[in-house]
């Protein structure tokens, strides 16, 4: 017997503030409940673009409003979730904050943090992470 693979989509932001050099990190728990750093994404809701997406949970998450600057990377992923095997594609927008517009979300992220390329490096926890973190170089030349 073979057991039902569930697909996910979901999209976000590699926040990145020009003037300080830094990049927008959250620290939240994951499936197994450990605490990681990460960067802030969320699922893709019905009618909504990937675009669309990646900036509203950028906000509910971070509290900061941003603009797309660019389509940066597309990772696909596998993992069990509730014992079902899950595959997850997220869509990674390069993002430049505009305005604080509210707080993190308290019921899913514990802290958030501004982090330059050194620090985040050794922050993130996701293999696809660094990943995203290579190509965000590789982009601005870094």
């Amino acid at each position: 017997m073979t057991s039902k693979i569930n697909f996910e989509f979901s999209a976000g932001g590699l926040v990145f503030d020009t003037s300080r050099g830094q990049l927008l990190l959250i620290q939240a728990k994951n499936l197994q409940d450990k605490v990681v750093w990460t960067f802030p994404k969320g699922h893709i809701e019905k009618g909504e673009t990937a675009e669309q997406a990646a900036l509203r949970e950028v906000i509910e998450e971070t509290g900061w409003s941003c603009r797309i600057e660019s389509p940066l990377h597309k990772v696909q992923y596998w993992f069990k979730r509730d014992g079902q095997l899950v595959k997850k594609a997220v869509t990674w927008f390069l993002m430049i904050p505009c305005e604080l517009v509210g707080v993190h979300d308290p019921e899913e992220i514990m802290d958030l943090k501004w982090a330059g390329m050194p620090e985040a490096r050794t922050l993130v926890t996701y293999r696809s992470d660094i990943d995203l973190l290579d190509k965000f170089c590789h982009l601005k030349g870094l």
